[in-house]
């Protein structure tokens, strides 16, 4: 399962995008678009760089992430955090082609995404650190657009949170009975037996949230039929984690990226329909 990280990138660049057009009105400038699809990759890299630090005497005992450079000796911790302070490093170099206020959010980006990997260790709330770590980008597109963090920009990020614990619990169900018996905390282990109808519940918080972002935005027809297709979208990844099972959970966290690109198709139709 290797290639949940180059997945994982998307999932943390659908929302950055949905920012960046919606503090654009549909229109954003094609240098804040490249800045900050290049930052996500970077700290999405730097971040995985950390966590692998974080669980280097974690993942040898875990089945999906036994294979990680750290943990199969392939990197020494030295050399990990030398490529995790040049790709911050990098990232810094982008935002330096912003504005100001977007790069003193950085800092604040910069200290979550250091820090996000070791709360698993200290909360069973790691997916939320996770949804404000790599959802951050999202005041920062609308400071960088437009020289100010909007009020709906809160409201996104909110929804990211709320999409990243459904999704990222998913994922921890995958890993649930490992992260058990080393010690590790998660959502999906916080949740228990109560797990699906929680995400149900979540699922449901999230569309509704949508629909309230889309009304305050005074969005056309297509973003309400991309917020039905990403409602369809959930209800068929509750069908394939209903039984629990490594394959159907990881299935239902790998379906989360159908759900960003209709979100981002309805926002981009609701604004070339107008």
């Amino acid at each position: 399962m290797r290639f949940d990280r180059p997945i994982g990138i998307l999932l943390l660049l659908w929302p950055t995008l949905w920012a960046l057009f919606i503090a654009g009105e549909g229109s954003p400038t094609f240098k804040n678009i490249l800045i900050f699809c290049t930052g996500v990759v970077l700290m999405r890299a730097a971040g995985c760089i950390m966590n692998d630090v974080a669980d280097r005497d974690f993942d040898p005992h875990v089945e999906r992430t036994r294979c990680r450079p750290i943990a199969a000796g392939e990197l020494t911790v030295k050399e990990a955090l030398a490529a995790f302070l040049a790709l911050m490093l990098l990232a810094f170099g982008l935002v330096l082609m912003t504005n100001l206020l977007t790069i003193k959010l950085a800092f604040a980006g910069a200290a979550l995404a250091a820090s996000y990997p070791f709360f698993k260790r200290w909360t069973h709330f790691p997916q939320v650190v996770l949804g404000l770590a790599f959802g951050w980008g999202i005041p920062m597109a609308f400071a960088a657009e437009n020289g100010y963090v909007a009020p709906v920009a809160w409201l996104i990020l909110l929804i990211n949170v709320i999409w990243s614990v459904i999704y990222d619990t998913l994922y921890a169900m995958v890993d649930r009975e490992d992260d058990i018996s080393i010690g590790l905390k998660s959502t999906a282990i916080l949740f228990g037996r109560h797990d699906l109808l929680i995400l149900r519940v979540l699922k449901v918080v999230m569309v509704a949230l949508l629909l309230v972002l889309g009304a305050e935005l005074q969005l056309s027809w297509p973003w309400f039929a991309g917020v039905a297709v990403a409602a369809g979208l959930f209800i068929w990844q509750q069908t394939q984690a209903a039984g629990r099972e490594r394959e159907g959970c990881f299935k239902a966290f790998l379906n989360n990226n159908w759900v960003g690109v209709a979100i981002l198709a309805g926002l981009l139709s609701a604004y070339l329909v107008g």
